[in-house]
């Protein structure tokens, strides 16, 4: 059983469609999300900074003070003198955004659901992924896997975000995670940033990972993640409910998960068994942050019960730190 699944449910019924959102609640949201961004990071950017970039230019005579890493060996051997060769910074840039947004996506017992979450943090990322000549696209995982290919412009961005507002989630186990992580590598294109919205926890048909008090490994999504960020920029974004990791004193509770339909009763009131479900949730979450760690992605955590804007400011804030320090930006 899934533990991000575990939702109360009084009968076997059918979880509520999402709504088909109109073009005005799209600009209504883009509108507000950039507000408050422009209000709080301005001069940030989730692309790549101003500076050295990686697409050779033009070898010159070495002078002091260049980087000696930047020395073309292969010029200097031929004309006996020190050459190096710079970098063009990359100016343009591509932002693919894979969001989860299977059925288990739909539950949040705080200020907002999961799906929510996922689909204001998209609108961020538009809003600060949209540079001059710039370009965004998307795969959706809902009961199918739907490709959105990237454009540039601010129309391309709304278009985008309608999508996600209008998607409806799916009453059943729809892609996996690690199937979108694939489809975002192929076709192969050139060197991009990608982030990745999910709760990250998949069936344990899926995966050895299991419910919580289940011992498990490797999730399915940790080894298409360590390949894709072989050559992307990678920013995986795990949204997570406080009900994920800890369950309330309530009796007899019943439980649904949403993407199977299984049922299972649980006596919330025997605290060991609360303290063995928190125990395995958090196990659970710290695989999950080595799993990203060891891909050398970024890891932000996101949460229902909290404002999801000051987290991204910090993460973004700290990323701009440590690539100016030329170290990589992974971790929380």
């Amino acid at each position: 059983m899934k533990a991000r699944g575990l939702v109360p449910a009084p009968a076997r019924a059918p979880l509520p469609a999402a709504p088909v959102a109109p073009a005005a609640s799209v600009r209504r949201l883009s509108l507000q999300v950039t507000s408050r961004l422009d209000g709080l990071l301005q001069g940030d950017h989730l692309g790549y900074l101003p500076g050295p970039g990686t697409e050779p230019a033009e070898a010159r005579a070495y002078s002091p003070g260049d980087d000696v890493r930047r020395i073309d060996w292969s010029v200097t051997a031929r004309t006996g003198d020190p050459y190096v060769r710079d970098a063009v910074a990359e100016r343009e840039l591509e932002t693919t955004l894979l969001v989860d947004l299977t059925a288990s996506m739909s539950f949040g017992t705080a200020r907002s659901e999961k799906r929510e979450v996922a689909v204001a943090l998209a609108a961020a990322v538009g809003h600060l992924a949209a540079g001059p000549g710039d370009r965004l696209g998307a795969i959706v995982l809902s009961d199918a896997l739907r490709r959105l290919p990237a454009r540039g412009g601010r129309a391309a961005s709304l278009a985008l975000l309608h999508v996600l507002q209008s998607t409806r989630p799916g009453d059943g186990a729809g892609p996996s995670l690690a199937e979108g992580l694939v489809a975002v590598a192929n076709p192969p294109r050139r060197r991009g940033l990608v982030v990745v919205v999910s709760d990250l926890i998949e069936p344990a048909a899926r995966t050895g990972e299991g419910a919580p008090g289940t011992a498990g490994g490797d999730p399915s999504w940790a080894r298409p993640l360590r390949m894709l960020a072989r050559r992307h920029d990678v920013v995986v974004a795990e949204i997570i409910d406080p009900r994920e990791m800890e369950l309330p004193a309530l009796g007899v509770l019943r439980l649904v998960d949403p993407e199977t339909g299984r049922h299972l009763e649980v006596q919330t009131s025997d605290r060991r068994v609360r303290e063995r479900y928190a125990e395995a949730a958090l196990a659970r979450r710290a695989r999950h942050a080595a799993a990203v760690r060891r891909a050398r992605a970024g890891h932000l955590v996101l949460r229902t019960d909290r404002d999801w804007l000051p987290v991204l400011a910090s993460f973004l804030a700290t990323r701009r730190r440590l690539r100016a320090a030329g170290r990589p930006s992974t971790g929380r």
